[in-house]
């Protein structure tokens, strides 16, 4: 079967060029704002034109404290309303580069938690990134990608607590949410679940899903299929690709009756990324694909990962190569192989 078209994309941290800087990331003492971000942001989409790279995850701290309790005086309205020209103008660019933006909210924001208090947080940063793409005027295409949560000792409930805040969010936050499976807790056919309860679409995660795979949907190319068909036509769908670290590791650990831990040798963890993603797992989850795809690359190495598929892909299966989305860019691509 002929593969469909693809895009390649990473997250937050630029390697390659020396390495830049995506986000304001300094202490609230010394003012960071949304603005200073905005101009790091321009510097990463020329990176992105010269490299062709046309999917790209923006950092959390987009907006510094735009959600913090303690420091109203960041609240993220007030700095999305003191943009608004310059998010405007990056947006444009953006969508004239056809870069595909999105955001994925960290570990901390979790809105089926128990505690009223964490899930008003967690809807906040919902909120807050919502409101940054739609000031950067994307399309549908630009989501906000969470994981459903904890289980808190009850799954079930913790799935109707998910359905239940995510009802309560604006109209705006529902448009641009969608859910992952996670490696532990909850798998595809609990995000799909919440999909028929609710609607959200659905990003798959390859690797997630062989470490904790959905009874009857074991088959990577099931799993995808059905999720992919939560998205709407002319939404084009996500998946997450990486692979587990395979080095050897040093730990320390204690022994019963030992005053101090010794460092022992110990196997990788499978649920931590590598540094890069061998050719095969992408040639493999494109040409699962029902239809065409973008693909974020969670790999340690960053932008530096999706330059050696690339090049990678081009060597093992020319016919995959050739159908990723991406043209002819003005300037000497970066080499995957600098820092």
């Amino acid at each position: 079967m002929s593969p469909h078209p693809y895009r390649l994309g990473f997250a937050v941290k630029v390697l390659g060029a020396g390495g830049l800087k995506s986000s304001d990331t300094r202490r609230w003492q010394n003012e960071p704002h949304l603005s200073h971000s905005l101009e790091l942001l321009d510097g990463v989409l020329g990176y992105l034109e010269a490299a062709d790279i046309r999917m790209y995850r923006m950092s959390s701290g987009t907006i510094p404290y735009g959600t913090h309790p303690d420091l109203p005086q960041f609240d993220y309205r007030r700095q999305i309303e003191a943009c608004a020209s310059e998010l405007a103008r990056l947006g444009e660019r953006a969508r004239a580069l056809d870069v595909r933006l999105s955001t994925h909210p960290g570990q901390y924001t979790v809105i089926n938690a128990p505690d009223p208090e964490l899930q008003r947080k967690s809807s906040l940063d919902l909120e807050q990134d919502a409101l940054l793409l739609d000031s950067l005027g994307l399309g549908r295409e630009a989501v906000v990608v969470v994981h459903v949560g904890g289980a808190y000792g009850d799954k079930a409930a913790a799935l109707d607590r998910w359905a239940l805040a995510f009802e309560r969010l604006s109209e705006r936050a529902r448009a641009r949410l969608v859910v992952e499976n996670d490696e532990r807790l909850f798998h595809v056919g609990d995000v799909l679940e919440l999909h028929r309860r609710t609607g959200v679409r659905v990003v798959f995660d390859i690797h997630h899903h062989r470490l904790n795979q959905a009874p009857g949907l074991e088959a990577p190319a099931e799993a995808l299929a059905a999720a992919y068909a939560t998205w709407p036509a002319g939404v084009r769908p996500k998946a997450h690709l990486s692979a587990p670290r395979t080095e050897l590791r040093l730990v320390k650990r204690r022994r019963p009756g030992e005053r101090r831990a010794r460092e022992v040798l110990a196997p990788p963890r499978l649920d931590q990324h590598a540094d890069y993603v061998p050719p095969w797992e992408l040639t493999a989850l494109v040409r699962a694909a029902p239809g065409p795809l973008d693909v974020m690359v969670e790999a340690k190495a960053k932008d530096l990962a999706v330059l050696a598929l690339r090049d990678q892909v081009a060597r093992f299966d020319g016919e995959v190569a050739l159908a990723e989305e991406y043209g002819s860019p003005g300037v000497a691509l970066p080499s995957a192989g600098t820092g």
